[in-house]
């Protein structure tokens, strides 16, 4: 799996799922339930995984969609 972004913004992670998603590009939001125990002070961002086959794409697709800003380097 390869991390796209990371953040404790939850409407940029639903954005980006969806998006991605409806390219059918598959998406696992990671550390989802850290954040939830955490009680949802954003000390401990969520991930957003593709897939190592699909980060090209999924890559390409957030660039050209304006969320290069947001991209996890690599």
């Amino acid at each position: 799996m390869r991390e796209l972004i990371r953040t404790s913004d939850i409407v940029l992670l639903d954005v980006v799922r969806t998006l991605l998603e409806s390219e059918r590009i598959p998406v696992l939001l990671a550390d989802g339930q850290m954040s939830a125990l955490e009680g949802g002070i954003g000390a401990f961002p969520r991930r957003l995984l593709v897939p190592e086959d699909w980060a090209a794409r999924a890559r390409r697709l957030l660039v050209e969609a304006g969320f290069a800003a947001e991209l996890r380097d690599g």
